[in-house]
């Protein structure tokens, strides 16, 4: 089969490797239909992420047929369209029944980083049953690959650690595609006013298309004069999530939270931040941080199928798989491309 690799620092590749089989009885092995590019993918081609060698097979999200199952499986059958989770949970270690599957004794994030990932054409999924869901008849499958990852990414991480609760104010610092998560899933929480910060005039205009109340450039000027208009009393944001992962806007959240507020931070980072906690404390400040579960996954399925979410315009570009190095391009090239997540078709 064809794959994508990681290569070595700032290198990715095209390799033929073999099509994975069943190796445990509870395995299934997926026939990929589409798969996306994540930033975390970025930042293992960057050389961020050591438990990444090269060679791996890059991605972990992903809509594909189940090819072959194993024995235990009960859930699946051959040919079911599915989602696949951007996080391996096993269900039953103390981790995972604690919706802690980032932790998760025997998987965590593995796809695409300590096993084989998704940019192939065939991928093995280990504990199927928990890790595998059943693709909504009738859904728009291109709009549903944001459901492995980046929606639950901005639901757990930012929206629900954060305290999204209703009339709060929030702020979001990074209106790329995790940010972007993070105003649709916060809008089921109803809250007063949702405040985007980016560089990218173009994303800004996406996030004011899926509703966001106000959109400032930090160029434009001090970020806490701009904004000052949305703070009421209590000095800053309730809630501010970090959706881009650089000391620069972590930062900046850090000059947004409010008295009493919370600071969420989603972007993975690469380096140190400077946490300026002489500042913070006195003004009873509250951070939290996390890698996404994806235990959220059902509930997002469902609400879909409602028509409670609305993810289409997060995905700006469509690839073949053929065409997965350019994608990658595009993708990594986002100010210039306009690129938000990109859909990979095989």
């Amino acid at each position: 089969m064809k794959a994508l690799t990681y290569d070595g620092p700032g290198k990715i590749k095209v390799v033929d490797k073999p099509t994975p089989t069943i190796t445990n009885p509870a395995d299934a092995v997926v026939k990929l239909l589409r798969t996306t590019i994540c930033g975390t993918d970025l930042h293992i081609i960057k050389g961020d992420v050591p438990t990444a060698p090269a060679g791996r097979t890059l991605g972990h999200e992903g809509i594909g047929l189940v090819h072959d199952i194993g024995p235990e499986v009960k859930s699946l059958k051959k040919g079911d369209r599915v989602l696949i989770a951007c996080i391996t949970s096993c269900a039953t270690c103390s981790f995972c029944k604690r919706s802690m599957n980032d932790q998760c004794k025997n998987g965590g994030w593995t796809l695409g980083n300590t096993s084989d990932g998704t940019q192939a054409e065939y991928v093995r999924i280990p504990y199927t049953d928990a890790n595998l869901y059943h693709v909504p008849e009738g859904v728009d499958e291109r709009s549903l690959l944001v459901f492995s990852d980046i929606l639950p990414s901005g639901l757990e991480v930012g929206v629900l650690r954060g305290g999204v609760k209703p009339g709060c104010t929030l702020a979001i610092v990074g209106a790329g595609p995790v940010g972007l998560a993070c105003a649709i899933t916060a809008k089921l929480y109803s809250p007063r006013k949702i405040v985007f910060f980016d560089k990218d005039e173009a994303r800004l205009e996406v996030a004011k298309k899926i509703g966001a109340d106000d959109c400032i450039n930090p160029t434009q000027g001090d970020v806490r004069e701009l904004a000052s208009k949305h703070f009421g009393d209590i000095d800053g944001f309730d809630v501010v999530i970090e959706a881009v992962g650089v000391p620069a806007t972590f930062k900046m959240c850090q000059d947004l939270v409010g008295i009493g507020g919370h600071l969420a931070n989603v972007g993975v980072h690469g380096t140190k931040v400077e946490l300026d906690i002489d500042r913070l404390w006195p003004r009873s400040t509250t951070i939290s941080m996390a890698l996404v579960s994806a235990h959220t996954i059902p509930q997002l399925l469902d609400l879909n199928s409602a028509g409670k979410l609305d993810t289409g315009a997060m995905i700006t570009h469509d690839f073949k798989f053929s065409e997965i190095e350019k994608a990658y391009d595009v993708f990594s090239r986002a100010a210039e491309t306009k690129s938000l997540k990109v859909n990979i078709e095989f």
